[in-house]
């Protein structure tokens, strides 16, 4: 199977039929949500108190949504206008930025708590463009990440690296830019589930967290505690219910809200 960075730049292969499959299609959903908790385990924020994170291509905002349910604020980039459609479709509280995260994170100093990232990065790995650099992206990314976290924040981005050289051109330009930390890897035995999490901090250098499934069972995996999980995992919500849901949830905080319709959770063609 392709990887979708070989077929086409992102802001064009995440077109209109592609942006909706993220709301769509429930497989989808649920690995984007599986893998956003994940992000936001390892990113340890502070309990107690919401944090403002930085969503880096926040895509339709699903890993917005998780961090909503969490009690945090965000601030979403993405550079596929369709997908930010969607997620303004789908009344995401989060605000949204089209950028590309190669030009860096236009975002004043020390701005963000966190930063979590959901299958975007490798995108930053490929020219495509003629003038494109993927070393000059890739450190003009992190350096300006760097920047705009607070010194005691962490980010976490999620990523499909091709190959070891492209996870080693990934990582040394993240400490370039001034990060310490590396890769955690969940469950490396399995071909499905195998996950690799880049966790950067900018406080100083921090023993790593164990990925998910390195210990406890033989084989490497803990196939009990990942069905655990997913038994106990909360249903995906439709468009329509996210959205009387988030109203009534408005409601109740007093916030002024659309009255609701027939239209209510239905794609308005040429709206935008």
């Amino acid at each position: 199977m392709s990887r979708p960075e070989h077929i086409a730049p992102p802001e064009i292969f995440y077109n209109e039929d592609e942006a909706k499959k993220y709301t769509q299609n429930s497989r989808i959903m649920e690995i984007q949500e599986q893998m956003s908790e994940r992000a936001i385990e390892l990113l340890l924020l502070p309990e107690g108190a919401p944090s403002l994170v930085l969503d880096i291509g926040c895509g339709s905002g699903i890993s917005g949504s998780i961090l909503e349910e969490n009690g945090h604020y965000w601030v979403g980039m993405d550079i596929s206008s369709a997908m930010l459609d969607v997620a303004v479709e789908r009344e995401v509280e989060g605000d949204l930025l089209l950028t590309d995260m190669g030009q860096g994170c236009p975002f004043r100093a020390g701005a963000f708590d966190g930063a979590i990232s959901i299958s975007a990065l490798q995108w930053l790995c490929n020219a495509d463009k003629s003038h494109h650099r993927p070393v000059q992206r890739l450190y003009k990314f992190f350096s300006t990440l760097f920047a705009c976290l607070s010194r005691s924040a962490r980010a976490v981005l999620q990523f499909y690296p091709e190959n070891g050289a492209q996870m080693e051109l990934v990582t040394s330009q993240a400490m370039k830019a001034g990060f310490f930390g590396g890769v955690v890897v969940d469950y490396p035995n399995s071909t499905k589930a195998k996950k690799f999490y880049l966790v950067l901090m900018t406080g100083g250098s921090v023993a790593l967290p164990k990925g998910l499934g390195t210990e406890g069972a033989s084989d490497g995996v803990d196939y009990a505690r990942r069905d655990r999980a997913k038994n106990l995992r909360k249903p995906l919500k439709s468009v329509r219910s996210w959205i009387q849901e988030k109203k009534e949830r408005r409601r109740r905080q007093m916030k002024k809200v659309r009255p609701d319709s027939k239209y209510t959770g239905r794609k308005r063609c040429g709206r935008f």
